[in-house]
């Protein structure tokens, strides 16, 4: 028989090998419930200290992602405006200080005197000596240590970016050589001042002036800029940037803007104003606007204005005077008067005539003081309505008014004429591609003491105020038979080289007036230019129709001279080309300061326009083949 005793001795043993690994496993057991519990009290609970959190924790920066600005183009897809980038060059010539062995800190010596040479070809204004020791001083300066980054030179574009690359030292990369770079998109202008004004210009961040954004870059910096981008950067403990969160941004680069300048145009318009008003001292400022009829296209805007808090400087692209400034049109205004006649068949025939004897308007304290000269010299006691056009009359235009629109016992007559300065949008602003077009102002019975001497005044272009822009609208309205489109710079928004909006023409008026009146008219600024005060442009290469104004602009006192008898002359002559049938209206307008020189709007303006019709006639086919040339 087995012994008994043997038999309980393993059983006792695996009964204290299980009791054994029971408790280890509860032990366990517990440990894991307490390790759990900790990390579940350290995740909800457990705050550390602030200052020890910031030092073992990575920080993370988020950094934004400038899209690309936009392209301006002409109406032919030339660059206006471009961004293109620019690199600025730092270095940290204490790389590698510590570490280098006596050896390798000759060697970085040596490959730094190279790259003093290489810069200074790059960067002429210092010699190599001079940046070589720019590095070294920088290097072995010990006593400002927080001067880690040395400026290298001025920001520069692409290829010498690549080249600076190349250098010695620099080749070796950020951790040899100490060499970084911020880039930034910088604004570009292929065409440097033409046009300035009208495509604007943007200035970055760091610029104290408040009004950055100007001209087209301004009015649509919301299509030109894009959608910035961003990315959340931490730095590493070895120093490299990584990007830790895959939650970046991308950036929307900006549309471009086709406009309806044509950069040709441009150039044509601003040499032949600039070659008439360069040479007058007296002149403080010109504009240009050259719009095509049909559409409303601007081609060409161009506006001088002299620098200089006394405008005794160069003539540069700094104010926009085609709608930014308004004054009273002068004797261009007998063509609203005129069209408002024929319009309400006041006037049925150009041939209609008025007596001319003394040339006073009665029921005002208006005198012409030119109709008794018209009288004896073509011996006559009448004046037809051309010949008062023609001859630019203030008698024939302010009687027209007075006898037509003088207030009867209702008043509505006067009220009449007024509205229909609004109908003809001379009376109010409308929305324009640039900001600052002003507001003509027109008097008006309502507001003031009235009487027929206001009336006559309005009639001949005085007691108003109005843009260039303006009363080249109107023009443009005649010359397209009665239907008044809107000025507009933009045809369409782009993005990759597709429209993704077009813009093109609009009308203010669809029907200004009946297509005989604008034909009647027409004749009538055919007859300025043939036979008035715009012979100028009788030799013109192709016939012109158009009127010459004079006004004078006001001194602080109000009065239209100083205690020098000097006046400021507001000259202009404003019409269309080809004259039976047009293509394009264009206004210029000079600006004097107070001189005893006169300048009428049949000298330089007329003068002006006269090189731009010689010049258009040359490289467009429309006014060459198909308009009415002489």
């Amino acid at each position: 028989m087995p012994d008994s005793t043997n038999i309980q001795q393993p059983k006792k043993k695996r009964d204290r090998i299980g009791v054994i690994l029971y408790l280890a496993y509860i032990a366990m057991l517990a440990g894991a419930v307490l390790l759990i519990a900790r990390i579940l009290w350290l995740q909800i609970f457990f705050q550390p200290r602030p200052e020890i959190a910031q030092r073992l924790t990575p920080s993370t920066t988020v950094r934004t992602i400038e899209p690309e600005r936009g392209k301006i183009l002409d109406c032919e897809g030339r660059l206006l405006a471009i961004s293109c980038p620019e690199y600025q060059f730092y270095m940290d010539c204490t790389v590698l200080k510590d570490s280098n062995t006596p050896e390798e800190e000759r060697e970085w010596r040596a490959k730094a005197r190279e790259l003093s040479r290489g810069l200074a070809r790059e960067f002429p204004e210092k010699t190599a000596d001079q940046f070589y020791n720019l590095i070294i001083t920088n290097r072995d300066n010990e006593k400002k240590p927080g001067r880690k980054y040395v400026k290298i030179g001025h920001p520069v574009e692409r290829p010498a970016f690549k080249r600076i690359l190349e250098l010695p030292l620099f080749n070796e990369g950020r951790y040899k050589s100490g060499v970084q770079y911020e880039q930034e998109n910088v604004r570009e202008y292929p065409y440097g001042t033409l046009a300035r004004r009208t495509i604007g210009f943007v200035r970055n961040n760091k610029s104290p002036v408040k009004n950055t954004h100007i001209g087209l870059e301004g009015k649509f910096d919301y299509e030109l800029h894009g959608e910035e981008g961003r990315e959340y950067l931490r730095r590493t403990d070895q120093g490299t940037v990584i990007n830790s969160d895959s939650t970046m941004v991308r950036a929307v680069d900006g549309n471009d803007l086709r406009t309806t300048i044509n950069i040709d145009y441009q150039e044509i318009a601003d040499r032949a104003l600039r070659a008439q008003i360069e040479p007058e001292e007296a002149l403080e400022g010109a504009c240009l606007v050259l719009m095509e009829t049909k559409t409303g296209a601007i081609r060409a805007m161009v506006n001088l204005l002299r620098e200089g808090s006394e405008h005794d400087g160069p003539f540069s692209e700094i104010q926009n005077l085609a709608i930014g400034r308004k004054n009273e049109p002068g004797s261009v205004f007998k063509t609203v008067t005129l069209t408002s006649l024929l319009n309400d068949g006041y006037v049925k025939s150009l041939e209609e005539t008025l007596p001319a004897t003394d040339g006073h308007v009665d029921g005002t304290a208006i005198t012409d003081t030119h109709i008794p000269d018209f009288a004896r010299q073509h011996n006559t006691d009448r004046i037809s309505v051309i010949d008062g056009f023609k001859i630019s009359s203030n008698y024939v235009f302010a009687k027209l008014a007075v006898d037509n629109y003088a207030r009867n016992s209702r008043g509505d007559l006067t009220e009449k004429f007024l509205s229909n300065l609004y109908t003809y949008k001379l009376g109010e602003t409308f929305d324009f591609d640039l900001d600052g077009m002003l507001t003509p102002t027109i008097p008006s019975p309502e507001t003031r003491y009235w009487t027929d001497t206001d009336l006559a005044s309005i009639a001949y272009g005085y007691s108003t105020s109005m843009t260039p822009m303006h009363i080249l609208t109107f023009y443009n309205a005649i010359a397209n038979k009665g239907r008044m489109m809107k000025p507009y710079l933009v045809e369409d928004i782009e993005s990759q080289g597709k429209v993704i909006r077009r813009r093109g023409p609009s009308t203010l008026n669809a029907a200004m007036c009946s297509r005989a009146v604008a034909d009647t008219v027409t004749r009538a600024l055919k007859a300025v230019t043939e036979e008035g005060t715009a012979r100028a442009l009788r030799g013109a290469k192709c016939a012109v129709a158009g009127k010459t104004g004079t006004s004078f602009g006001t001194f602080e006192d109000g009065r239209y001279s100083d205690d020098l008898g000097r006046r400021k002359y507001q000259g202009t002559f404003v019409g269309f080309f080809p004259a039976d049938n047009p293509k394009y209206s264009v206004i210029c307008t000079v600006y004097s300061k107070p001189t005893s020189k006169s300048f009428q709007g049949g000298g330089i303006p007329a003068r002006t326009i006269r090189a731009v019709i010689d010049r258009l006639y040359n490289i467009d086919l429309d006014l060459s083949e198909n308009g009415n040339t002489r």
